[in-house]
């Protein structure tokens, strides 16, 4: 699993990240990468609270490749994922963080919503 921090330009190649999500996606469908991210999560979070805070992300961040993050590109994580402001991440909040930091899978989402929203209203013309 891949994360990008927030600091990086999403279409910066000179930012040294590459975008793992879409491979994953291709290679493992919806299911498996959903449950790679979930295990992305475990690894991450804080097993006595069951959300991922800062502490447990910089303590954890290594074990995905992060290390060389610093404590202001975690705490930027943090508030872009913190959807409901209680200071951590839980499951959904992450889930949507790696796809929000995913600029390709962002796209393919795009799309295929577009593509749905055609569909459905072509049955009204």
């Amino acid at each position: 699993m891949a994360a990008i921090p927030p600091s990086a330009s999403a279409n910066s190649s000179s930012s040294g990240f590459e975008d793992f999500l879409p491979v994953m996606a291709n290679k493992l469908g919806g299911d498996g990468l959903i449950g790679e991210l979930c295990n992305g999560f475990n690894l991450l979070m804080d097993s006595e609270k069951g959300v991922i805070t800062f502490d447990s992300l910089k303590k954890n961040s290594a074990l995905l490749g992060l290390q060389d993050l610093t404590d202001d590109d975690l705490r930027s994580m943090m508030k872009e994922g913190d959807f409901d402001g209680d200071g951590a991440l839980n499951q959904m909040e992450f889930c949507v963080l790696m796809f929000r930091l995913s600029p390709e899978l962002m796209e393919a989402s795009r799309f295929l919503f577009e593509e749905a929203f055609e569909q459905e209203f072509k049955d009204f013309h």
